[in-house]
């Protein structure tokens, strides 16, 4: 097993993916990295530093993409090595699970990806865990073929993760069973607290969101027993460049999850 995978999933406490959607810069991403960091460590909370190094995924030709790859990788890995924290990023394709992998501790498949046969296995093959979020278009029990997908490689070092469901075209909803299901396959499963929340095919061509039900989602998650959380932060979410509409402030966390250690004792 590996030793970042172990060291999140045997936690007696749920574990936290966090950190901004994209690197926009050097400061604002060790700004985020460095604060969550502190909060994790008062909790006791097990943390990987999340930040996607590129975003292939947009809705608008217009919008922000990134930095550029290896610059964006960068300041992931300087983040991993400074901090003493594990790190995650999102892939598109097998030559991103490739280079990915030189600067990261774990690979994260994104939802409308998660099909996707070649990638899955390109990030199997790495040997770092790999997070595959569920489609928004994908029942929780047939996200067994995805995983088989990376177990074909050997690689059993798998985590699922709920993001919510289509509702029509602009929104989403979360299904709770969804949770236990998918950890009835057998790996630890995640609730992403953040992209649950987004509203998207506006009609501007920038995603929406409701991030004041954030703290809704997560306690709800947490007290069904949800494996770990997915949080993304900004320090001013109006100004991120990429998701800022269903982003998390990052001077909200402590409190959240002050609450959601709470919780978390009150069902153990």
């Amino acid at each position: 097993m590996n030793s970042v995978y172990k060291s999140i999933t045997e936690s007696k406490n749920f574990f936290l993916i966090a950190g901004p959607c994209v690197v926009e810069n050097r400061e604002i991403t060790f700004n985020v990295a460095e604060k969550v960091k502190e909060l994790c460590l008062k909790f006791d909370i097990p943390f990987v530093f999340k930040a996607s190094y590129k975003k292939a995924n947009r809705s608008s030709i217009g919008s922000f993409s990134g930095i550029g790859d290896i610059q964006a990788l960068e300041i992931i890995k300087d983040i991993r090595n400074s901090l003493n924290i594990p790190v995650i990023t999102d892939i598109h394709s097998s030559e991103d699970a490739i280079l990915a992998s030189k600067y990261v501790d774990m690979l994260q498949i994104p939802a409308f990806l998660c099909r996707q046969t070649e990638l899955l296995i390109a990030a199997g093959k790495t040997g770092l865990p790999i997070n595959i979020k569920k489609g928004q278009f994908v029942s929780p029990d047939s996200m067994k073929f995805a995983v088989d997908k990376v177990k074909s490689t050997g690689n059993q070092n798998i985590l699922l993760t709920e993001r919510g469901t289509t509702f029509g075209y602009s929104d989403l909803v979360v299904d709770y069973r969804s949770i236990p299901i998918m950890q009835k396959i057998g790996y630890p499963v995640i609730l992403d607290c953040t992209h649950s929340l987004q509203q998207p095919n506006q009609p501007n061509g920038v995603t929406g969101g409701l991030p004041e039900l954030i703290e809704t989602i997560s306690k709800a998650g947490i007290a069904v027993g949800v494996n770990g959380l997915f949080i993304e932060t900004h320090p001013n979410p109006s100004k991120a460049l990429s998701d800022g509409a269903n982003m998390l402030k990052l001077d909200l966390l402590e409190n959240l999850l002050e609450k959601l250690i709470k919780i978390k004792k009150a069902i153990n």
